[in-house]
């Protein structure tokens, strides 16, 4: 491997003056469970490296008017022992736990899995179906966008070359709602999502579904966002009727490839079964007030 440029900045605004006066590629260190191995096998050759652990701001949860800041590099296995935030949003940290094996996960974090930009990164359904929020810093300042609006197709992100993702934030829960994260692997653990799918929703004292967002992963070059299968579920207690309808958008908005790990009718097909799976776990977390 040829020579880099190193730094290790203490502050965001150092971070991106670094970047923004970089000659070359660069790259962004956190956890390093993606870049260092793309840096081994010579997939990726950066003439800037810039390591991100020293920086306070993106590490650990705190909570805001009932929301939750997650700081972008904050290790997986840290969000998986923060006990209100499992409450909260279990759906959420089922999938931030299923990131590679239990060491692993010591490392990675949920801006590095959302800004390697994997088509089939188990967080970012989740994030999306949550309606979090990517909290954005570079050269001209701070900015907020969905989760969805971050990845761009395979290995690209639409953050500009000096930009870097901060924190992410997701917002205040509803009384009565709940979600939840399903995948399928090849493996019983540590592989790569064949197809997963998150659903988010609320319901009245009734069960009935008030609200829903339904999110798909491995799908498509990116994770989607499928409004038509969450307005399939409002007004439903999510009787089976409700379910096919919701099914039928979402593999209506599958674009998968075929690959070794799963054909295109195959991932559309189990993309509506783990859709409606999801969303039976989400509606008796909501309505039960507690993980299901």
């Amino acid at each position: 491997m040829s020579e880099q440029d190193y730094v290790e900045p203490a502050t965001v605004g150092a971070a991106v003056a670094a970047l923004a006066a970089a000659r070359g590629s660069t790259r962004l260190l956190a956890g390093g469970t993606d870049v260092l191995v793309q840096l081994r096998s010579g997939r990726v050759r950066p003439d800037l490296i810039v390591n991100l652990r020293r920086i306070p701001e993106l590490a650990g949860v705190r909570s805001e008017d009932g929301a939750f800041v997650i700081g972008a590099a904050t290790p997986c296995a840290v969000l998986g022992e923060h006990a209100a935030l499992a409450r909260a949003w279990p759906g959420v940290i089922e999938a931030a736990t299923l990131i590679g094996s239990k060491q692993v996960q010591g490392r990675a974090s949920l801006g590095g899995n959302l800004c390697n930009g994997s088509p089939a990164a188990d967080s970012v359904p989740a994030l999306i179906a949550a309606g979090a929020v990517a909290l954005i810093d570079g050269p001209a300042g701070r900015r907020e966008c969905p989760i969805e609006a971050v990845p761009a197709g395979p290995g690209r992100t639409t953050l500009a070359p000096a930009e870097i993702l901060v924190a992410i934030r997701l917002p205040a829960r509803p009384a009565r709602s709940g979600d939840a994260y399903l995948r399928l692997i090849p493996r019983t653990e540590m592989d790569i999502a064949v197809v997963g799918a998150a659903v988010n929703l609320t319901v009245d004292a009734a069960g009935v579904v008030t609200a829903a967002r339904v999110a798909l992963g491995a799908v498509a070059p990116t994770a989607l966002r499928v409004d038509a299968a969450g307005a399939a579920l409002v007004g439903s207690t999510l009787d089976a009727a409700a379910i096919e309808r919701m099914q039928a958008a979402v593999r209506a908005a599958c674009r998968p490839i075929d690959d070794k790990r799963g054909t295109i009718a195959y991932r559309t097909q189990v993309a509506g079964v783990l859709a409606g799976r999801a969303a039976r776990i989400a509606h008796q977390r909501a309505t039960q007030g507690g993980q299901a």
